[in-house]
């Protein structure tokens, strides 16, 4: 396997395995060198153990995984004293196990999950004090077709001081439903996790799987996927303009990002039979080519559609309503970015650059280069003008990887790989829309699922989306919002 996949396995065996307290020191001495924390999660070991399991990724993209074992209730010194971004990762890990960071300043619920569900209403919220301020609740419920999501605003006057965000009425127990089959038989759960990132779910556990069981899938396959995922983004993007376009009220741009959206999902559809990408990955392959035909559709559908996007984008950046709006609004700064740990397309916005697809490009990015895009002002416009280009970059990438001769991506390949090896620990990893997909797959002495960790990119970006509305005004919360279009879903799990 290409030392730069987005994937790392390793035997449980050759983990090294320490205190909580050892753990949480070399977590800290890796994050002091630049390592950026990917994951870290527990599960039930023998009796009352948990095993504490931390995911890094260092400046030059070399994985690595630390373990510890620790008792329930144990309690260890926090590293979000130190390092911000931590903070969501220990919280969920205290929500799971009960294992107790010590000092951690903001230790709540993530997703109220198990017996704590019905004591939603106890959200211990952040609250400021003063004769003029005054707090405004929006939710669970909201007025237009939308995920579930308590916002508690501090406001002063329609100046926002702070907004705090209570997730968690989705919570599915989608990692327990994982362990309730056999490996090779979760493709239609995982690829429904997170609905408008079926694609992505879908390659981190397809991927998972045939590292675990030692069967690469050949480029052509890896040519197909990545058609596939670069679909997803250029769609899920143009919806969040539409989303965008419409809160603002420049019309002409939602209803145009509406109609491209809706060609590019039905492109999708031709391909696979579904407007969202389900059924098309499988574990050992693709149930579905790109014969010629269906490669010069894809080709027609994306030139058409790359006139009118270039038109439309021309048109709403120009817009002095549109820059009145977005410019300065909902600025999250690169060293708040930095600290808050966000990831993707956030941290893009705000000058971080990080993109999986280039400090872990493997095979199929190492053969076909996706440009590494940024901006700095880290408001709204950056995070529209960001999807602009990466819609352009990835009609480039499409129209570069469908018009490469010497590929047969016709041949739908599917070869079911074999059982997973055992005592094994996968690290699968692909840049979604929103940022990178991780899955961490681990099996036991019998080859079946210990622990399947799903994580979204709207985990640590939740805070980031709620950064940026203070100083802002309430009415301006709408367009801040849509402007990380994050998944709910993907946090509650």
């Amino acid at each position: 396997m290409d030392s730069t996949e987005p994937l790392l396995v390793v035997g449980a065996s050759d983990i090294a395995q320490t205190s909580l307290s050892e753990m949480a020191h070399a977590c800290g001495l890796h994050l002091d060198a630049g390592s950026r924390l990917l994951t870290l999660f527990g599960r039930p070991g023998a009796g009352e153990q948990r095993v504490v399991t931390a995911v890094l990724q260092d400046g030059s993209g070399r994985l690595s995984v630390l373990r510890a074992f620790a008792k329930h209730g144990e309690h260890y010194p926090c590293l979000t004293e130190r390092h911000p971004a931590a903070q969501i990762f220990e919280r969920e890990l205290w929500e799971q196990t009960g294992i107790v960071p010590d000092g951690h300043p903001w230790l709540k619920p993530v997703r109220y999950q198990g017996e704590r569900q019905q004591r939603m209403t106890e959200h211990p919220f952040f609250s400021v004090r003063g004769r003029e301020v005054h707090e405004v609740g929006v939710g669970p419920i909201h007025a237009s077709v939308i995920e579930p999501c308590h916002f508690r605003f501090m406001c002063m006057g329609e100046q926002v001081l702070h907004l705090e965000l209570q997730l968690g009425y989705q919570h599915r127990a989608v990692e327990a439903l994982l362990l309730q089959r056999p490996p090779q038989a979760l493709s239609t759960l995982v690829e429904t996790i997170v609905g408008d990132s079926s694609i992505a779910y879908a390659w981190c556990y397809c991927a998972a799987l045939e590292a675990l069981a030692d069967a690469p899938v050949a480029l052509e396959t890896e040519l197909v996927r990545g058609v596939a995922l670069e679909l997803e983004r250029v769609a899920m993007h143009l919806g969040t303009l539409t989303g965008m376009a419409t809160d603002i009220a420049f019309l002409q741009g939602g209803a145009t990002y509406g109609r491209l959206r809706t060609a590019i999902i039905n492109a999708a559809m031709r391909c696979c039979g579904s407007r969202f990408g389900r059924g098309w990955l499988r574990p050992g392959g693709v149930r579905f080519g790109l014969g010629d035909a269906l490669r010069r559709d894809l080709l027609a559908t994306l030139a058409a559609c790359a006139k009118d996007f270039g038109e439309v984008n021309a048109l709403m950046l120009a817009a002095h309503s549109v820059q009145s709006r977005l410019q300065d609004t909902g600025t999250v700064t690169t060293k708040a970015a930095r600290e808050l740990g966000l990831a993707g397309l956030a941290a893009r916005a705000s000058g971080v650059a990080l993109d999986l697809r280039s400090s872990r490009p493997g095979r199929l990015h190492g053969a076909y280069p996706v440009a590494l895009l940024t901006e700095e002002s880290g408001d709204c416009w950056a995070r529209m003008r960001l999807r602009m280009r990466e819609i352009d970059e990835s009609v480039r990438w499409l129209t570069q990887v469908l018009q490469a001769p010497g590929h047969d991506l016709g041949a739908a390949a599917l070869h079911a790989p074999a059982l997973p090896r055992p005592d094994s620990l996968c690290v699968s990893m692909r840049e979604g829309f929103r940022g990178p997909v991780i899955h961490v797959i681990e099996t036991g002495t019998d080859s079946r699922l210990v622990h399947y960790k799903v994580q979204d990119p709207s985990l640590q970006n939740w805070f980031g989306a709620a950064l940026a509305a203070r100083d802002n005004e309430i009415s301006d919360f709408p367009i801040c919002n849509k402007s990380f279009d994050l998944s709910y879903c993907g946090n509650d799990l």
